[in-house]
């Protein structure tokens, strides 16, 4: 089918366009800048152009919406304006050229409310308690994107969790720079049980839902790994991978949370040129379980992971040498 993808010039938003022209699609990307990915017809604007998203969306049969503002601190203006406001765009021109599949890109933030998440499915989004201007507008966005969903349009909403992998600049990037820095603690000694999403897996998985959109719509689902570790466990395999020491150094999560609170009141003055170092979201990530009973999807999307996190690992490895 005609596919379009927006936000493909992302890490992940590449993976996904790359894997849909794999699967024999005919793949059209919307973002601010080119994809790069082989195969596909790029678009080259913003979704929150009525414009620019009417013409990539011409004769579209199937969207995957990937497009948002991502970050730990900003403008909660730009995160609306992005999250919220571009995907109404989104999916309002989706239903009037007649897609007839939407692939809702979301996020496992938007059902976290600060406490463990242990063992469950894809908990109700709650845009009233989320813990960031990101998971907030996220919780919306997809709210909207369900309550789209109809006979017409099936709508499904996958919640990667924690993507990495070889060329990620963000969460690899950010966990390797911070480590080699010495500027990376561990929240309680990096005890609290996580789950990640090798980059191969998220892609294969949301493609999925694209192709199973017809009987798996109107649901929100989690997508990981399925394979919970320490985060001490997961940073000193990244950090390993990447050649650099893993933390050494520990901190109580009350004080990490302390921290992020005052750290966040000053990033609202005086932004920094890259992210936080902490926040109390981050914080909160870094010290509360969260992982995710995978049955659901799997079965759903009749769909499973195909790279573990040891052979991802040892693929960033050698990436990285």
């Amino acid at each position: 089918m005609i596919v379009l993808v927006t936000g493909a010039s992302g890490f992940l938003g590449r993976a996904v366009a790359a894997e849909a022209v794999a699967a024999g699609h005919d793949v059209r990307t919307l973002q601010r800048r080119p994809s790069g990915v082989d195969g596909v017809t790029d678009f080259l604007g913003s979704i929150t152009d009525p414009d620019h998203v009417a013409t990539a969306m011409e004769g579209v049969e199937g969207v995957i919406h990937l497009a948002a503002k991502v970050s730990l601190a900003g403008d909660p203006h730009a995160f609306h304006t992005v999250n919220v406001e571009g995907t109404q765009l989104v999916l309002a021109a989706a239903e009037a050229a007649g897609v007839s599949r939407f692939v809702q890109v979301s996020s496992p933030s938007v059902a976290h409310s600060g406490s463990a998440l242990a063992g469950v499915g894809a908990e109700p989004a709650s845009p009233e308690h989320a813990r960031s201007e990101y998971a907030r507008t996220k919780a919306t966005a997809e709210l909207l994107a369900l309550a789209s969903d109809s006979d017409r349009m099936h709508v499904v909403a996958i919640r990667p969790h924690l993507v990495w992998g070889p060329g990620d600049t963000q969460l690899v990037g950010r966990i390797v720079d911070r480590a080699r820095r010495g500027r990376l603690p561990l929240l309680n000694g990096g005890t609290a049980l996580i789950d990640t999403t090798y980059i191969d897996n998220a892609a294969s998985g949301i493609v999925a839902a694209l192709h199973r959109a017809d009987t798996a719509h109107g649901k929100a689902y989690v997508l990981t790994n399925g394979e919970p570790r320490p985060v001490a466990d997961i940073l000193a395999g990244i950090c390993l991978a990447s050649g650099v020491q893993p933390p050494r150094w520990s901190i109580p999560a009350a004080v990490g949370r302390t921290a992020g609170s005052l750290v966040e009141r000053v990033w609202a003055v005086r932004p920094g040129a890259d992210e936080p170092p902490m926040t109390r979201f981050l914080a909160e990530q870094l010290s509360t379980a969260h992982w995710f009973d995978q049955r659901d999807i799997r079965e759903a999307l009749d769909w499973s992971p195909a790279v573990s996190i040891d052979e991802g690992l040892h693929r960033l490895s050698r990436h990285e040498q």
